[in-house]
């Protein structure tokens, strides 16, 4: 996959950390950030799922004009084949490597991770297979790496 960069701006953070709840003034306020030691305010954890938004090829971010198979009540786009499997998030991990604050701009790196097989009575065989992210700071280091799998049923369960 193709490396992508992500600014860690404030506004963005602040937004974030709302929209999750987190009143932690290191997320919200850099003066106590800057007195605790930081350069300017925190990420919250997780923050960086955030920069899937500023990939055009990330098939769950909503593009104008065009159908999403999105989370609203009536999903705009194709319906999923009903003889084929179902593919589906099922684990995510976080490694911080050290805390990420505003005024960075991260450069994504994807790779392929491990994959395997189990057998379902339900679904089939199950596969899955991981996607591994490394959020890299402009000299190059870690910040964060993450680690998504997923899994796809050879079939639907049936309800």
């Amino acid at each position: 996959m193709k490396p992508r960069s992500f600014p860690v701006e404030r506004g963005h953070i602040l937004t974030f950390a709302r929209a999750i709840g987190d009143h932690n003034p290191l997320f919200t306020d850099a003066e106590t950030a800057k007195q605790a030691g930081f350069d300017d305010v925190l990420a919250p954890p997780t923050f960086v799922q955030g920069a899937a938004h500023f990939d055009d090829a990330y098939p769950g971010r909503p593009k104008p004009g065009e159908p999403w198979m999105g989370s609203g009540r009536e999903a705009s786009g194709s319906p999923p084949n009903a003889d084929a499997g179902t593919e589906l998030h099922a684990e995510q991990y976080f490694e911080y490597h050290r805390p990420l604050h505003a005024g960075e701009t991260l450069t994504v790196e994807s790779r392929p991770g491990r994959s395997w097989e189990k057998q379902s009575a339900r679904a089939g065989t199950l596969s899955f297979s991981e996607t591994i992210h490394d959020y890299l700071d402009d000299s190059g280091q870690p910040v964060i790496t993450v680690r998504e799998v997923g899994v796809r049923t050879e079939r639907p369960v049936e309800q």
